[in-house]
């Protein structure tokens, strides 16, 4: 029986502006230096990654003698992005091992491996998105210092001139490169100024 032993899918994006696409591919490239991380990683592949996963978790980016690309690697799998030709941007998931995805080698197993492979090129361009175009509108500026509902659970306001707010979203910071996310409990401890000027009375929420 046929089987698989490495199966590429790209995605090819054709610009109308191939000068400002190669300048805008070299902002992407220092925007995502840290893209190779184990988190964003973890999100690009939709694997679980973690101390025991193998394989070394950088962001490689070429420049000497060829047009630049970026890759990042999962296990012996990738992903490379370069310039392509001068007129596209051009990502491309290459699968090295099918059993890192939960799917067997044999040919019928193709459709899954399709899925799987486009879904990272997406994702990887969703993250690029959000580094490339992180501004926060008015609006949306506006709405986060009101408290809400969400699916019938109050939340309350984020008021970023409060001192306990700042500390929190320094708190933050701190867990961004955690793959496996924290608890409550460790970002309670991460932020002591913070909580011990909370009274004991106040709700889980304030």
């Amino acid at each position: 029986m046929l089987s698989i032993l490495q199966a590429e899918f790209a995605l090819t994006q054709v610009l109308d502006r191939p000068v400002t696409g190669r300048v805008f591919f070299e902002q992407v490239i220092r925007e995502n230096l840290d893209i190779g991380r184990p988190g964003q990683v973890q999100l690009i592949f939709d694997r679980r990654v973690n101390r025991r996963t193998p394989g070394r978790f950088r962001t490689r980016v070429i420049t000497e003698g060829v047009a630049p690309s970026l890759h990042v690697d999962y296990k012996p799998s990738r992903i490379k992005q370069y310039h392509k030709e001068g007129q596209a941007l051009r990502t491309e998931t290459t699968i090295n091992d099918t059993r890192d995805f939960g799917v067997g080698r044999l040919l019928r197993n193709l459709p899954e491996l399709r899925r799987i492979g486009f879904a990272a090129n997406r994702r990887m361009l969703e993250i690029e998105q959000i580094s490339h175009d992180c501004a926060l509108g008015e609006d949306a500026f506006q709405e986060l210092q009101h408290p809400r509902q969400v699916d019938g659970q109050r939340a309350p306001a984020l008021r970023f001139a409060d001192p306990k707010v700042q500390a929190l979203l320094q708190a933050l910071v701190m867990f961004i490169f955690v793959a496996r996310g924290f608890t409550n409990q460790e970002l309670r401890q991460a932020t002591p100024c913070c909580w011990a000027c909370i009274p004991a009375t106040s709700h889980r929420g304030a």
